[in-house]
């Protein structure tokens, strides 16, 4: 009996995952989505059926069912992320950098001028940054779904006043949304956006409305150096293998956690990599932000509030999100 239950649970299980794939990934458009769906379904309430009854027909329907997972498995093995799309416009570009010496040239630094989310002026630039003129680094938390849901960006501050934000976001084609869903099921590419702090902080404070708080990160100067080139390494390499992103495990916050534990090792797991409205309290119990204020004024100062149209001088518009 035990046994059963827990074959009919694994086949329930199946079910619910290829119809989702199906539907976010089968050709054919909502028909044909809708048909692959209906096909699969009926395959599995099959072979459920089959487990609890002694029918003549009992043993096709296992070899059938068998069949058509592997079928199903072996379709989702073709499908590979592409950096040949139709992109949406604030994601059209890749970052490449290179480097020589100290100074880092990053190629496609975005730096918008938004007068709303579907209003906005394109512009991408190239920028020099000197890596021994590197002074902080902040975390910002862009809050969209609630106190446990946040975007995470990390801003880097050189000497002469300037930013620059490196964000891990999907890739959007043109006309797409995002979906926490969708994301389990290859439906968007990872990319490494760098853009001014006019650009990504501005367009989340503003125009999206979200809460953007901005925390200043305890680091010492080879680990943020360190950090600053794995951004760059791992949007060199994106240009040359491109990567499906993943809801869990390929997101804005656990790529940073690698990066981040791959230069001061032994940084714990926990639950709030994942729900990373959380990271405050994490970085704050693993002594990343300042400890001898608590918490709660560190969260008011971060606090960066409703934005209006940005200077133009992306220096100037730094200076006053800080005070």
């Amino acid at each position: 009996m035990v046994g059963r239950v827990l074959l009919t649970l694994l086949l329930a299980g199946s079910a619910l995952w290829g119809c989702l794939a199906l539907a976010y990934q089968a050709p054919g458009g909502n028909w044909g989505k809708g048909a692959a769906g209906v096909a699969w379904t009926a395959l599995c309430v099959v072979a459920m059926v089959a487990v609890w009854r002694a029918a003549p027909w009992r043993r096709r329907a296992g070899w059938a069912y068998v069949v058509g997972l592997a079928l199903l498995c072996a379709w989702w093995q073709t499908l590979a992320p592409s950096n040949d799309r139709i992109w949406a416009d604030d994601v059209a570009r890749m970052l490449r950098g290179s480097v020589q010496g100290s100074v880092v040239t990053l190629q496609n630094v975005r730096n918008f001028d938004w007068r709303a989310d579907d209003d906005y002026t394109v512009r991408w630039e190239t920028r020099q940054y000197d890596l021994d003129q590197l002074v902080s680094v902040d975390m910002a938390l862009s809050y969209w779904d609630g106190p446990a849901i946040a975007h995470t960006l990390v801003s880097f501050g050189f000497a002469d006043g300037r930013h620059v934000v490196f964000s891990v976001e999907i890739r959007k084609e043109r006309g797409e949304q995002f979906s926490e869903i969708g994301g389990f099921f290859k439906q968007f590419e990872l990319s490494v956006v760098a853009a001014e702090e006019r650009d990504i902080l501005y367009v989340r404070a503003g125009p999206r409305d979200e809460n953007v708080y901005l925390y200043p990160v305890h680091m010492p100067p080879d680990a943020m150096r360190r950090l600053f080139l794995s951004y760059v390494d791992t949007a060199n390499a994106l240009t040359t293998t491109p990567r499906f992103y993943h809801t869990v495990t390929a997101n804005c916050t656990t790529l940073v956690y690698h990066m981040v534990n791959a230069i001061v090792p032994g940084l714990p797991l926990d639950y709030r990599l994942l729900l990373s409205g959380y990271l405050p309290e994490y970085l704050y119990e693993q002594g990343g932000l300042d400890p001898s204020v608590p918490l709660d004024a560190l969260r008011k100062r971060a606090a960066v509030g409703a934005l209006t149209t940005p200077e133009e001088n992306p220096v100037a518009f730094s200076r006053r999100i800080r005070r």
